[in-house]
């Protein structure tokens, strides 16, 4: 590939660790909270356990050019394992933990590894079973976790031989004797490393800024998930060029729960905090994830969009439980940050109403934020997926400097953000600093810079397809630059859709409408056929949210299914799209759909580990609601099958009601809810 736009950092990941063990060896680097006490690592200490590690790895036989696999849930030994591999010149490879079967062992076999470091019991099951299959001959694992018993299909072998598991709970009696613990790969390496001494030292100095430090995931909407390969340099020219805008220093603190699988964790938690050294802290568990957020404060958050719609839906709910002064209290406040975000996102201050608005954020709006873990927070991004304006707006009405960012795995993640003055809810602002635009003839969105990846894992062909002889970045979305010059993203160019009257339109933008209401988690949609009237949709609800509505409204429930099937929460979700027909153009407003019975699921690869929806599964496997959507149908039957946790199965058919929204009327005197309620 051709040299990329701008410069790139000649150091490593590493060396970077070495310089902050030694310039900041009493300073916190990384915290982690257990049985409810923080415990600190200091950067020295985080050093010599990298060391240790390192030196572990390379008396396992991992060598220069090696692949390295890390499964589980974000810990420090997550992040040691990452920087001891690139300490000997080899790449990681962050597997979600959430991975089962056939696409952990595509990974794996893919990029050729031969260690992986694995979290637990859970995820070291997954490999036993993997490494059973291949030894008896058998396929790997299926989606459900059961192997096929099949012959071994044609296609590179799993070389796996040895797992390093770092939390040993529940692995105590497991006799396989390619297992390792993590504390005992540490004192292997200090007896390794004082056999040779001074061999890190030279190893960590041998590494190059081009070397790869990273293998992601890509997301995978429409096929088996690429590996993308990120530089040393590739992440750190990412990290500066961010940071040149909007600075991040070493007192910032930030909060990592997302998986380090995703590229947007390795954007901020790592390339961002070894280059600005901030302090990660790791939250106990995903049960106490909010409250040891809201106890740290982070002054620095990236989260997907799922995360912030979840929050939004958290104050719905909350604020729709407190009393009716409350309510009161929040929805002036909230009407007087709105009033001040709108002025701000055209370039004014808050004028005449900054003395009422410093009241309202005192009374109203700081201790929402407070709840949420942002209090303190001065840099919160989201990115990974279009967020809707609506929700975007919101935050900013509470006080949240909330930013778009966008990019993909293949230029580490960001390339287009906004700016603290110059912000706008329909853009994901403009491009950061050494990364060069262009929208070509067919209106697809290219990006150049010296962020772009080395290319595909074990993939030439895919790799020129990405990226063409001049450096730019083909990224399949279309789009384009404003009056502003700010990047308007429509959606997938394979996604945007015409209808009958020429409308263009992105699918995405009326889903994320529909996602600005609490009580819809999901939602796909379907454009006429020819000849044929009005947009359709699947919809899914979000369970907390709906059901905490349904207990308000005294309607008892079992499952998720039975809460989808009541007439009374269909009715509710018809109110709701008809309210977000009203914001949308006449040629691309929702006619009729579905609740499905069930959310969607990645482990049927209904939507991605990051949520993104995978349309052309959604569209195969439910071809008859879609078609009876078309048609007009009042009723369609949907065979499934239920698993019970005895492992025994049926099929069961289901009758879902299709929702004409031209016959439905919303009642008389139901006004609009305020955006940040439930209520009517």
């Amino acid at each position: 590939m051709t040299e990329h736009a701008g410069t790139a950092p000649t150091t490593t990941f590493p060396r970077l660790l070495q310089g902050l063990a030694a310039t900041r060896p009493e300073q916190t680097a990384l915290q982690e909270k257990r049985y409810g006490i923080w415990q600190p690592m200091s950067w020295q200490v985080y050093a010599a356990r990298v060391a240790d590690f390192a030196h572990g790895l390379a008396a396992l036989g991992v060598g220069r050019g090696e692949v390295v696999a890390v499964l589980g849930d974000n810990r420090p030994e997550w992040l040691i394992a990452e920087l001891a591999a690139q300490s000997i010149g080899a790449a990681v490879v962050g597997i979600y933990p959430t991975s089962i079967g056939e696409e952990l062992s595509h990974i794996l076999t893919l990029a050729r590894v031969r260690v992986v470091v694995a979290e637990d019991q859970e995820q070291v099951d997954k490999l036993i079973r993997l490494i059973a299959d291949r030894d008896q001959g058998t396929e790997a694992a299926t989606g459900d976790g059961s192997a096929s018993g099949a012959a071994a299909p044609e296609g590179p072998p799993l070389l796996l031989e040895t797992v390093v598991y770092y939390d040993p709970h529940g692995l105590e009696q497991y006799t396989e004797s390619y297992l390792r613990d993590f504390t005992a790969v540490e004192a292997l390496g200090r007896d390794w490393g004082a056999e040779h001494p001074g061999w890190l030292d030279e190893q960590v100095a041998q590494g190059s800024s081009e070397d790869v430090a990273v293998i992601c995931t890509t997301s995978g909407t429409t096929s088996r998930p690429k590996l993308a390969e990120l530089s040393h340099a590739n992440l750190l020219a990412m990290a500066e060029h961010l940071t040149a805008i909007d600075p991040i220093d070493g007192k910032d603190r930030y909060v990592s729960f997302l998986p380090f699988a995703w590229i947007g964790e390795q954007m901020l938690a790592v390339a961002c905090g070894l280059s600005r050294g901030l302090t990660l802290s790791f939250p106990e568990d995903s049960a106490t994830q909010k409250a040891d957020m809201r106890e740290i404060g982070p002054d620095v958050m990236f989260s997907p969009p799922r995360i912030w719609e979840g929050m939004l839906s958290e104050v719905q709910v909350r604020i729709d439980e407190a009393g009716r002064l409350k309510r009161a209290v929040f929805g002036w406040g909230y009407a007087i940050g709105d009033k001040v975000a709108e002025r701000r996102i055209h370039g004014k201050g808050a004028g005449a109403l900054a003395p009422v608005h410093w009241l309202a954020d005192q009374v109203a709006l700081r201790p929402v934020r407070d709840q949420l873990g942002l209090a303190r927070n001065g840099h919160a991004y989201t990115g990974g997926a279009p967020l809707g304006p609506d929700v975007f707006r919101f935050f900013h009405a509470i006080g949240v400097n909330l930013k778009q960012i966008y990019g993909q795995t293949e230029i580490c993640g960001i390339a287009v953000v906004h700016r603290d003055d110059d912000i706008a809810f329909h853009t994901v602002g403009t491009p950061i600093a050494g990364t060069e635009i262009r929208i070509d003839d067919n209106g697809e969105i290219l990006l150049r810079s010296a962020s772009v990846f080395q290319g595909y894992h074990r993939n030439p062909e895919a790799s020129a397809e990405a990226v063409d002889s001049e450096g730019w970045l083909h990224t399949g979305d279309a789009g384009y630059l404003d009056e502003r010059g700010h990047l308007v993203v429509i959606d997938r160019q394979k996604d945007v859709l015409t209808t009958a009257d020429g409308t263009r339109f992105s699918s995405a933008f009326i889903e994320n409408k529909l996602k600005f209401s609490p009580y819809i988690e999901e939602a796909v949609t379907f454009p006429p056929e020819e000849g044929g009237q009005g947009m359709t949709a699947i919809v899914t609800i979000d369970p907390l949210t709906t059901g905490s509505w349904a207990e308000h409204e005294r309607l008892s429930y079992t499952t998720y299914t039975d809460l989808a099937g009541k007439h009374e929460v269909q009715d509710l979700v018809a109110e709701e799209i008809t309210r977000a027909n009203e914001d949308l153009p006449e040629s691309i407003r929702i006619t009729r759909f579905v609740l499905l019975h069930k959310q969607f699921d990645p482990d049927d690869d209904e939507i991605t580990r990051t949520r993104k929806v995978r349309r052309n599964v959604i569209q195969t496997r439910y071809a008859a609601i879609i078609d009876a959507l078309a048609r007009g149908d009042e009723r369609v039957g949907i065979t499934t099958t239920v698993t019970y946790q005895d492992g025994t199965t049926i099929e069961r058919t289901i009758d879902l009601r299709i929702v004409d929204l031209t016959t439905f009327r919303v009642p008389e005197g139901r006004g609009r809810r305020p955006v940040w309620s439930g209520r009517r």
